[in-house]
């Protein structure tokens, strides 16, 4: 009898196991049956215009389905449509404007306005009206970024450049560039894969893309020059060269893509996680905010009208991440962490420390994300760099504080310390402290250089994602650094952005202009630049006052 009951228990236990996989089978099957239903004639009617953005995003499950079947990638049956289980009400607003509806009237004013600048450079001319109603007579429209850029501060001379300031040689180093000397378009997709593409007859550094002309330019004293015709060049590539691969760049607590472009080119993409009205919630450490997308191209152009020219080219683009990520990544656990969200938008996660969980995920809109291109540098391999601590690094602790926050001394102590105790590298400090005042980023836990050059040379402002976090607030910590002054040059040229025929507020609306995902910055924060700005003069003149300028370290 006990093993007639054993048995009956078994056969019922299959049963059930039956039971679950039909019904799992059919409401597998179920979506596929109603759709094959319902036919070709019924659906969205009169509103398919609507929806054509979102054709790739409907036929995502069929690629899945196909490409499930190739060698090297997961079963289907590994991959399921996850949830989006976020928080967060706004948290598939990501592309396109993803600004409030009730700015649109706002931001048109303004966008005119900034037609204004940007036509300047093709000297057109404003019509105004004569108040009799009949006449209308032109008036030039004056760029200030062109006026600033002919100002004889913007105009100093470097010390001569000698083959131990440049960072390559043409002639010697550039054959160590696999794929780089030829023609930058690289139509030939037959050759995708060769390791090297040696050059072949007489070759001209005119002929390189881009970014190795970029690479080239490079010397002691800046990464590009003031007026050089390959930056405008290489933004534009970073915003319409075809993206060929993406992988997930290691380390770092949160998700950016290595993006590499048909002419071999590479940039870092981090793609937007706020909208640009979101302020960092006054309750956040500085060390677990959101890196934002748009600081990164606003630190861009700060860097360059401050005349730095410490940071790498930035662009913003416009990315379909079915077409320009999923469907060209090899990297496996980038693409197994792509999923459609309750509201049938393309999202995805990818791996790092922190935020890169679903409940964090990345979705667009359907498909469409904003993000930031920032143009690699050299190699590694090619061009090392050191990486410094900096010495006003904070804690990054919540309860404890670090030294300079506490000890008294702690700049005398830093001005007798290698290498700060000579050369430029102090002054480059102050630099760098404005700089992040400006934008309020307490992000600034080290810098680099490149080993060429030694300890003489300008350092790398990389990683600006931490700034343009609150218009509201200015961090005055960040200023500390300051005590010690700064160059002369660079007083002066902070002087004349706060005169009201340059204003730094305006500069940079100009300079945004021509990002493609203009409107860069609200108002607020370009406000705040201008307020920040006054509070660093104050500073600078009681230091200036008190100490004057530092003038054995060098003003290069």
């Amino acid at each position: 009898i006990k093993m007639i009951l054993f048995r009956k228990f078994r056969v019922l236990i299959l049963m059930v196991f039956l039971v679950a996989c039909t019904m799992h089978i059919m409401i597998d099957l179920l979506p596929k049956l109603e759709k094959r239903a319902a036919g070709p004639d019924t659906g969205n009617g009169g509103c398919q215009c609507a929806h054509i953005p979102s054709e790739e995003v409907g036929s995502w499950g069929k690629q899945r389905i196909r490409s499930a079947v190739e060698p090297g990638w997961p079963d289907k049956h590994t991959l399921r449509i996850l949830q989006d289980f976020s928080n967060e009400p706004n948290s598939n607003l990501t592309s396109h404007s993803l600004e409030k509806i009730t700015a649109i009237g706002e931001r048109l004013e303004a966008f005119k306005r900034m037609k204004q600048f940007a036509g300047a450079a093709d000297n057109q001319k404003t019509l105004i009206g004569d108040a009799s109603g009949g006449k209308t007579v032109s008036v030039p429209v004056v760029s200030r970024l062109a006026a600033l850029f002919e100002h004889p501060l913007y105009k100093t001379d470097l010390p001569t450049i000698t083959d131990d300031d440049t960072l390559f040689n043409v002639n010697t180093d550039i054959r160590f560039y696999p794929k780089a000397a030829g023609n930058q378009e690289w139509h030939n997709e037959a050759n995708a894969e060769d390791d090297e593409y040696p050059p072949t007859g007489d070759v001209t550094a005119d002929s390189y893309p881009n970014w190795l002309r970029f690479h080239i330019g490079i010397n002691r004293y800046e990464l590009y020059s003031r007026h050089n015709s390959v930056l405008d060049a290489l933004l534009k590539d970073l915003v319409t060269q075809r993206i060929t691969s993406v992988a997930m760049k290691s380390g770092g607590t949160q998700l950016k893509l290595i993006m590499t472009f048909q002419n071999y080119g590479q940039a870092l993409f981090k793609p937007m996680k706020q909208t640009r009205e979101q302020e960092t919630p006054p309750d956040f450490f500085y060390f677990s905010d959101f890196e934002r997308h748009n600081a990164e191209i606003a630190a861009f152009h700060l860097d360059r009208i401050l005349d730095f020219r410490r940071v790498p080219p930035v662009a913003g683009r416009l990315v379909n991440m079915t077409r320009e990520i999923r469907d060209v990544t090899r990297d496996k656990k980038l693409w197994r962490t792509f999923f459609i969200s309750p509201a049938n938008n393309v999202c995805f996660y990818g791996e790092c420390s922190y935020y890169c969980s679903t409940e964090h995920a990345l979705c667009g809109r359907p498909d469409q994300i904003q993000g930031s291109l920032a143009a690699f540098l050299p190699d590694l391999a090619l061009a090392k760099r050191k990486t410094w601590r900096n010495p006003w690094r904070r804690s990054y602790h919540k309860r404890k504080k670090a030294e300079w926050e506490v000890d008294p001394d702690y700049c005398d102590e830093v001005k007798q310390t290698p290498p700060y105790d000579r050369g430029s590298r102090l002054l480059d400090i102050m630099d760098m402290t404005i700089f992040d005042f400006l934008m309020g980023n307490m992000d600034r836990h080290h810098y680099e250089t490149f080993e060429k050059f030694g300890n003489d040379t300008f350092i790398i402002h990389l990683d600006n994602g931490r700034g343009f976090g609150k218009h509201s607030h200015d961090e005055l910590s960040i200023l500390v650094p300051l005590s010690q002054c700064c160059r002369r040059s660079t007083h002066l040229r902070l002087q004349l952005l706060a005169k009201e025929e340059y204003q730094l507020s305006h500069l940079m609306e100009e300079s945004l202009v021509r990002d493609r995902l203009h409107p860069v910055l609200i108002q607020p924060h370009l406000e705040a630049m201008d307020r920040r700005l006054r509070l660093v003069l104050q500073v600078l003149a009681v230091c200036v006052e008190k100490e004057g300028y530092i003038t054995n370290l060098g003003d290069f």
